[in-house]
């Protein structure tokens, strides 16, 4: 079944609250917060990432990782690589984008697999 939004919820999460107009408990039984200790559709914590909270997922082998959102910013190049490519002093636009810390604790892009965008057992970091 699809997911409906939330007839409470103002920031338009699909949060699979309401079906045939009976509600489930998936987002803090109705009061419009999502409860962080069940298990989220990547949708869900993909508007959490975008919110500046830190995601894993259950099926993840390694300890330790979770995905989190790298804003985007404004910077002037003064060192390679990118002084290799634009003049000194050029300034760069950053665009945000979602890294992964791995479990050995390295930071590195993420790109989600469709098992992840598929995944049902997102969960948040503290």
């Amino acid at each position: 079944m699809e997911d409906e939004v939330c007839p409470k919820r103002e920031d338009g999460i699909h949060c699979n609250c309401w079906y045939d107009g009976e509600p489930c408990c998936s987002c803090g039984d109705n009061t419009g917060e999502i409860d962080l200790d069940t298990q989220l559709t990547f949708s869900t914590a993909l508007a959490l990432v975008k919110d500046g909270k830190r995601l894993q997922r259950a099926g993840w082998n390694g300890k330790g990782m979770f995905i989190f959102l790298v804003p985007g910013s404004t910077f002037k190049v003064n060192r390679p690589p990118l002084l290799g490519i634009y003049p000194e002093g050029t300034e760069i636009n950053y665009h945000g984008h979602v890294d992964m810390r791995t479990a050995d604790g390295q930071i590195v892009p993420w790109l989600c697999s469709q098992t992840d965008l598929l995944a049902e057992d997102w969960q948040t970091v503290e």
